[in-house]
């Protein structure tokens, strides 16, 4: 078939099983070809091939609603609504969108990049649909690692109490990122084993009609027998108990079985729960076979071998000099613990696991409990640090807030993905966590230059007392700068000028530095004698050098890459007011307000005015006399 031909899902009705098993080859290879050249989410859309496909054949988008929980299974079903043709593009600047964008076709109903929303966003279209008096299906579609957040088990519980018709089917492929963890997850591990369970009950169901009268006693004690047997042979009936009835396992590359389940779940009222087995990675053998998480998300590869395309890098990556240091200070200091929620490859925490594994725990998609999870370690005198990354800091707010910094707790919280990240595009992109971290009491924000100060200031964070500490580094690799041998500690809130000058001062941080110190090369041989400040602590700032500055009457730029509503360049702004600086000329370049899209790191910079040029132009219209007088002669 010619995927790119795909204009609508309604021509899977006239197709029998064996052409959908032709249908699901060719999508498999279509994709393991097409995201051989861009990267993506592989390992699960291979593993939904099947489940998609018997979803829209079953039903009909966008009439029935589709809610994909975290969004990076959804390649099929773009494929199967038309969009295979924009492939080539996919998650590349102004192209196809890795997530659900509602934007994009009538058939996205709910966008998503964080996990275990689509319960919630499913349980509120089910009231609408109430209200309104309208006939259509409801079907969020969530994995077993989201299930594990805390939101969709508030969902769970609120569905199965309203029992509100909606088929919540539950992808379960013992992945998330890395390998699930947790009491929930070993639950439907047992479930996976149930299969039997069904047999009897229909069995045992079939022999009490044969009685002619089951009344009264021996009717409550059929039933109790029922319940009895269920508690026997599922080993904890979670969603039965919860409200909803329990269908599965069902296996999720199976057409028979999918079809028959499905429309079984379509004609039961209320809330039902499809449980399906299905394999991640399913058709690629790299990815199939991949234990840890490394296919969940990737860039280019090699098809024939499974080899990554890597580009080439000088420096560490930022997670894994971040993680290390803190794997290096853990074997002098026992009270080092390290927390992740479900991240523990990407935050490259596995040498950590490895040598201390009774200090190490992946609390699974979690981000509330393992913030708060790091209170309570700090209450009893451990030095927790939490490695998380920016875009899933952001679910953890009031935990960082009212747990953490009301209490003054030595959490270190390592902020990763910090800035722009890319393909992900705007649910990933780490540009808010300045504007919500800078105005809570007692934190301590910082972000490094290079990956030596980098080492540094991650020895300051687990050595400081004093309460929270954070620091943010980015995604990719340091410089390849040289690393000094022994670690020291960086005074709290001090700056360092790394070039001096008297027109003009940029003051900066993390990854624009390197675009501050061009911008004052090419202002020096334009004459002009720019001063680059690493404001290395966004809180608290150098006091001392910011007065020092504002005495001296000479123009601020202020640059981050993060959101400028609240971000480090207001803080700057606001120390002047507070100190009437009145006469103090500040510009500020930073992210717009407004939610960046996917693409390259360096096109959205381009995007949004964060370049080199732009910065010599903001400079030259701060300093205009003394530039004019100097483009003249």
């Amino acid at each position: 078939m010619d995927l790119l031909s795909i204009k609508n899902p309604r021509f899977l009705k006239k197709l029998s099983n064996n052409e959908l098993e032709q249908l699901s080859a060719e999508i498999r290879q279509f994709l393991i070809n097409k995201l051989s050249e861009t990267g993506g989410h592989i390992g699960p859309n291979l593993g939904v091939v099947e489940l998609t496909i018997a979803l829209h054949k079953v039903f009909d988008s966008p009439k029935d609603k589709f809610i994909w929980d975290v969004g990076h299974q959804s390649y099929v079903h773009k494929i199967l609504t038309g969009r295979a043709k924009e492939f080539d593009t996919l998650r590349q600047y102004k192209g196809l969108c890795g997530f659900p964008k509602r934007n994009e076709s009538e058939h996205d109903v709910w966008e998503t990049g964080h996990s275990s929303t689509s319960l919630s966003a499913a349980m509120g279209m089910a009231i609408a649909r109430d209200i309104k008096k309208t006939k259509e299906h409801i079907i969020p579609i969530i994995g077993d690692g989201a299930l594990t957040g805390g939101m969709a088990l508030e969902a769970l519980n609120h569905i199965g109490d309203e029992k509100k018709d909606m088929i919540v089917v539950l992808n379960d492929n013992e992945m998330s990122i890395a390998p699930n963890v947790g009491a929930l997850h070993n639950v439907l591990g047992r479930l996976r084993t149930a299969g039997k369970y069904h047999w009897v009950k229909d069995e045992l169901e079939y022999i009490l009609k044969k009685i002619p009268a089951v009344g009264g006693k021996l009717a409550s004690t059929a039933e109790r027998l029922k319940d009895s047997l269920k508690y026997m042979l599922v080993s904890g009936v979670f969603f039965e108990e919860l409200g909803f009835t329990y269908l599965g396992p069902v296996d999720g590359h199976n057409y028979e079985d999918l079809f028959e389940n499905l429309q079984y779940a379509k004609k039961t009222k209320g809330p039902v729960l499809l449980h399906v087995i299905t394999k991640k990675g399913k058709g690629y053998q790299p990815a199939e076979t991949d234990k840890v998480g490394t296919w969940h998300g990737t860039g280019p590869y090699k098809i024939e071998t499974g080899d990554f395309v890597k580009p080439k890098v000088v420096g560490p990556a930022w997670s894994k000099l971040v993680s290390e240091t803190v794997r290096k200070l853990a074997r002098e200091d026992k009270r080092i613990v390290a927390i992740t929620p479900a991240m523990p490859v990407g935050s490259k925490l596995e040498g950590f696991a490895e040598e201390f594994p009774d200090r190490m725990f992946d609390v699974g998609i979690a981000e509330q409990h393992a913030t708060t999870l790091a209170a309570g370690l700090a209450t009893q005198n451990m030095k927790p640090f939490l490695a998380i990354y920016s875009t899933f800091l952001q679910r953890a707010y009031d935990q960082v807030l009212h747990d953490i910094c009301r209490q003054n707790l030595n959490v270190f919280i390592g902020i990763d993905r910090a800035g722009l990240v890319g393909a992900d595009g705007e649910t990933h992109q780490g540009v808010f966590d300045i504007a919500f971290l800078r105005h809570i009491p007692n934190m301590v924000l910082m972000m490094a230059k290079d990956e030596n100060e980098g080492q540094h200031l991650v020895n300051t964070a687990l050595k400081y007392d004093d309460g929270p500490i954070a620091m943010r580094y980015a995604r990719g690799n340091g410089l390849g700068v040289k690393m000094d041998e022994e670690l020291k500690e960086i005074p709290i809130g001090t700056w360092e000028v790394l070039r001096d000058g008297t027109d003009a001062v940029i003051l900066t941080f993390g990854t624009t530095i390197e675009m501050a110190l061009e911008a004052a090369d090419e202002m020096a041989r334009r004459g002009l004698s720019i001063r680059v400040v690493n404001a290395r602590f966004i809180k608290p700032m150098d006091e001392k050098m910011l007065h020092d500055i504002f005495l001296e009457g000479i123009p601020v730029l202020t640059i981050e890459e993060a959101i400028l509503q609240g971000g480090f360049g207001s803080a700057v702004l606001e120390f002047a007011q507070e100190n009437h600086y009145v006469q103090a000329l500040i510009s500020r370049i930073g992210i717009p307000d407004r939610f960046i899209e996917h693409g390259s790191v360096s096109k959205l910079l381009e995007e949004i005015g964060m370049t080199t040029e732009n910065v010599i132009e903001t400079l030259t219209s701060m300093i205009p006399t003394k530039e004019k007088r100097v483009l003249k002669s």
